[in-house]
C-alpha cells in the first residue's frame, strides 16, 4: 500500500518520504546522520523531511509499555449509546490516560476503544462502576486481547528500503539501542513471551515524555526530567532490550490514501483460530489482527482506500479464511484518540 501514491495536501509521499518511516518502524530513535546516510542525503533534508511528515501528515512516533509482560491487560471495549450520546462519554474516555484509540462507528451511536488495565481495581471502576453508571450507555461489552497476531511495525510500512540499505541501517544503529522486533506476519507461532519485572515509579516520568515524543533527544528529556542524559540513554536501552517497552510509529491513514477504515469482528471455530489470525495477519490491509474472549473472537483494524476497495476484500480474501463462521463490520465515523494521542 505505501508503495502506490500517497497524497499530502495536494502532494504525495515520493520514495525518500516512505524510506523515513520505514526507517522509523525499525529504528524509531534513529539519529537524523543515520537517516541521511541510509537515504543518501544530508542531515538538513533529513531533518526538514521528518518535520514535514509531521505536521502534514501526522507522524507521530511514541513509546508504549508492553502491556503483556507486565502482567497488565487489553481490552476492546464497545458501548452502545442513546442518540446524541456518543460524542461527550467517547470524549471523556478518550481524556482516560489508560485509553489508547477512541473511536466513533457504526452510525455515531457506538464506541470502540481499546483500554489498558494495569489492576483489576481500575478495571472494575470503569466497566462495573463508570460506564454503567451513565444512563447514556445503553449496552456494554468488553473483550479481552488474548493474543496479537501481528506484532512489530506494520509491514506495508516496511517495504521501501532495499536489502543494501536495511544492511546499512543495521550496522548504524548497532551501537544506538536495540531495534525494533521485525514483525512475525505468517511465520512460526511465537513462544509465549514471560511476565518481566515492573517498572519502577521512578520511570514514570521518562515514560511520560516518550508518550508525548518518542524521538526526543536525551538531552531533551534529562533536562525535562532532571536525570542525568546518560542515565536517560541508560535506561530508555535497558526498558527497550527487557522488551517492557517499544515504539509505535503513527501516520494519519488518510494522507497515506486509506479513505474508508473499519473494525472487524469475526466469529472463528476454535480449532482454526491460530489457522485464521495468521492469516488474516498476512493480508496488507490489516495493520492489527487480535485473538479476545467473546463470541467475536477475533478481531482486526482494517485500512481500504474506499469502499469498494472495502467490498472487494470481505467478498476475496476474508471470505477465504478458514474456519470464519460470521463477520461483523463496523465502519469508523472519526477517531478522537489514535495510538494514546488525543485528537
Amino acid at each position: 500500500m505505501l508503495n502506490t501514491l500517497i497524497r499530502v495536501e495536494g502532494s504525495m509521499l515520493d520514495a525518500l518520504d516512505r524510506q523515513i518511516i520505514h526507517i522509523l518502524a525499525i529504528e524509531p530513535r534513529a539519529s537524523f546522520r543515520t537517516i541521511a546516510d541510509v537515504t543518501g542525503i544530508s542531515d538538513q533534508t533529513a531533518a526538514r523531511r521528518y518535520r514535514k511528515l509531521c505536521e502534514d501528515a501526522g507522524l507521530r512516533v511514541l513509546a508504549v509499555p508492553d502491556g503483556s509482560r507486565l502482567g497488565w491487560t487489553d481490552w476492546f471495549i464497545r458501548l452502545q449509546t442513546t442518540p446524541g450520546g456518543a460524542d461527550s462519554i467517547a470524549e471523556a474516555l478518550a481524556r482516560r490516560p489508560d485509553t489508547r484509540w477512541v473511536h466513533l462507528a457504526s452510525g455515531g451511536t457506538e464506541i470502540i476503544c481499546t483500554l489498558q488495565a494495569r489492576t483489576e481495581e481500575q478495571r472494575d471502576a470503569l466497566f462495573l462502576q463508570g460506564l454503567p453508571g451513565s444512563r447514556r450507555v445503553v449496552q456494554i461489552s468488553a473483550h479481552s486481547i488474548l493474543h496479537n497476531f501481528n506484532p512489530g511495525p506494520w509491514r506495508e510500512a516496511t517495504r521501501a528500503l532495499s536489502p543494501s540499505q536495511l544492511d546499512k541501517l543495521a550496522l548504524l544503529a548497532g551501537g544506538n539501542d536495540p531495534p525494533q522486533t521485525p514483525p512475525a506476519h505468517g511465520g512460526a507461532a511465537r513462544p509465549p513471551i514471560p511476565p518481566g519485572p515492573p517498572i519502577p515509579p521512578r520511570d514514570e516520568p521518562l515514560l511520560a515524555e516518550l508518550a508525548r515524543d518518542g524521538r526526543a533527544s536525551n538531552a531533551a528529556i534529562a533536562a525535562a526530567i532532571h536525570w542525568h542524559e546518560s542515565t536517560v540513554r541508560r535506561r530508555i536501552e535497558e526498558l527497550r532490550r527487557s522488551g517492557l517497552v517499544y515504539f509505535e510509529v503513527d501516520i494519519d491513514n488518510q494522507v497515506q490514501g486509506f479513505n474508508a477504515h473499519a473494525l472487524l469482528w469475526l466469529s472463528v471455530e476454535p480449532a482454526r483460530l491460530e489457522e485464521a489470525g495468521r492469516a488474516l495477519a498476512t493480508h496488507p490491509e490489516i495493520p492489527f489482527a487480535a485473538a479476545t474472549t467473546g463470541p467475536a473472537n477475533l478481531v482486526a483494524s482494517a485500512v481500504f482506500r474506499d469502499t469498494r476497495h472495502l467490498y472487494e476484500y470481505l467478498t476475496g480474501e476474508l471470505a477465504r479464511l478458514p474456519g470464519v463462521t460470521s463477520v461483523e463490520t463496523a465502519p469508523i465515523i472519526r477517531t478522537l484518540k489514535r495510538t494514546g494521542s488525543v485528537h
